[in-house]
């Protein structure tokens, strides 16, 4: 029989995980109880809730979800707490550089405005990078729903945190609303100011928003990007410009952007030289976190463990991590695969 290597002990790097949704469910409902908030059963029930977010009726409901779980988030010793946890459920799943994704805009009201919103989400991660020893940086992340003025402000902001751990700029929420070239000043600014462009596409709208994300956003990384596979010229766009699309196996699922875990084109990606970075996106609400997802690649799509450490080394080589953290990474992975 066939040694079957543990995926928990692949080191790996996890570059799509959300801010709210990286928070486990337990510490939801212990934040509800101290604030009084009252969580709808989809919250409560211990089961991912029930989503499709492929009509304007199942997003409204995803967000909504979203938005509520967030309204939990009050005080500094809530944010230190929710990263800590994530970065301790990331060593568990073998992650040894962690990239978290953040709209400060969200939590401004509740702390102080956005510039104190920003700072204490970058202290919370400094605290729990040197309390775990993972790795930790930050991507800010403009909303597609606002307007474009708000995303250059985002922008601005972010630039000037490079030196306390922002790496990059994304563009999230409903990509059927917002056209990339909207934020392509924003972009623009983030770029400029050093940063890696790493905005949404290619979920709930088709392979033309992977091509806007090139095209009007220069991106160096694509939220999901899964719709590329249904253009073969972008597949190779991709794969010739090495452009990581971030996958998230369970949200596609999960928002209905696929029916069942085989219909996700993982191996078609892979097979067509798109560099991947598998990811959780949001734990809290999709059930799922990042080492599901090699599983999901292992059990379901048939990945070898020689093909399984190259997916783990091609989220490597897509983070922002530093030259040595990389490395030595890249040569635990070796050590993996060879043990």
């Amino acid at each position: 029989m066939e040694h079957v290597r543990d995926l928990g002990a692949l080191p790996k790097a996890h570059l799509h995980l959300h801010f709210t949704g990286s928070m486990r469910p337990g510490t939801l409902l212990e934040l509800a109880d101290k604030y009084g908030v009252h969580l709808p059963a989809a919250l409560t029930g211990g089961e991912p809730p029930d989503l499709r977010a492929t009509d304007e009726r199942g997003w409204f409901r995803f967000q909504r979800l979203y938005d509520m779980a967030r309204s939990c988030l009050r005080e500094p010793e809530d944010i230190q707490r929710l990263v800590r946890e994530a970065a301790e459920e990331d060593i568990r799943d073998g992650s040894g550089w962690l990239e978290i994704q953040v709209d400060p805009t969200s939590y401004a009201p509740r702390l102080g405005g956005l510039i104190p919103a920003l700072e204490i989400i970058l202290d919370a991660v400094e605290t729990a990078s040197r309390d775990t020893g993972l790795g930790i940086r930050v991507l800010v992340a403009a909303n597609r729903m606002k307007h474009p003025l708000d995303a250059r402000t985002l922008a601005r902001l972010a630039v000037r945190y490079t030196d306390r751990g922002v790496v990059g700029f994304g563009l999230s929420n409903d990509e059927r609303r917002g056209m990339a070239r909207d934020f392509d000043r924003a972009f623009a600014i983030a770029r400029d100011g050093g940063l890696l462009s790493a905005p949404h596409g290619g979920e709930l709208t088709g392979p033309a928003s992977v091509r806007d994300c090139l095209d009007d956003l220069h991106a160096d990384r694509v939220g999901h990007g899964v719709r590329a596979a249904e253009d073969p010229r972008l597949l190779k766009r991709l794969a010739d410009r090495q452009v990581t699309c971030e996958v998230c196996p369970t949200s596609n699922v999960a928002l209905g952007v696929y029916d069942k875990q085989e219909d996700v084109p993982l191996r078609k990606l892979f097979d067509a030289g798109v560099p991947l970075a598998l990811g959780a996106d949001d734990p809290l609400l999709f059930g799922a976190r990042l080492n599901e997802q090699y599983v999901i690649a292992r059990d379901v799509h048939g990945f070898s463990d020689p093909e399984l450490a190259e997916l783990a080394r091609q989220s490597v080589r897509a983070s922002a991590a530093p030259p040595g953290t990389k490395e030595s990474l890249l040569a635990d992975i070796d050590t993996w695969l060879t043990s």
